[in-house]
């Protein structure tokens, strides 16, 4: 048995796709996963150390939205917390990309507790992403 060594305990997330191809290339020439194992059915990804899997599964239920600040926030959504320089070189690659941001990189709550960059897109399968960057990680959880 391997013991993993992390201050943070890892997740696992299994998310449903209709385009394995389409996932391989999003998830990994995009947003920069490495590729573990996989089949003619799923895909697992190193997303940060956390074990994220891309399942072939084309039917979908219709999405839902909750208002956050203004914008109309997909849900459910999820994502990653990064470093504002690695935020900035995500949004970048998902532009040149010619990614549609459900709501584009922006400044949260400047000036103010919680003060953080955000960003929510969707996959090609449209599972809704939101990536977010703090200059303090002590505020990830501030009220």
């Amino acid at each position: 048995m391997t013991t993993l060594n992390s201050p943070v305990p890892r997740f696992h997330l299994a998310m449903p796709v209709d385009d394995l191809d389409a996932a391989r290339h999003f998830y990994g020439k995009i947003i920069g996963c490495e590729q573990g194992r996989s089949s003619e059915t799923w895909i697992d990804w190193n997303l940060r150390g956390h074990q994220f899997v891309t399942h072939l599964a084309p039917a979908r239920g219709p999405a839902a939205h909750n208002q956050v600040d203004g914008h109309d926030v997909p849900v459910p959504h999820f994502g990653l917390l990064l470093t504002i320089p690695e935020f900035h070189d995500l949004a970048e690659r998902l532009r040149a990309a010619g990614t549609t941001f459900v709501i584009e990189p922006y400044l949260r709550f400047a000036g103010k507790p919680g003060e953080q960059w955000t960003m929510f897109l969707y996959d090609p399968a449209g599972n809704a992403l939101e990536f977010k960057a703090f200059a303090d990680d002590s505020q990830v959880f501030a009220a």
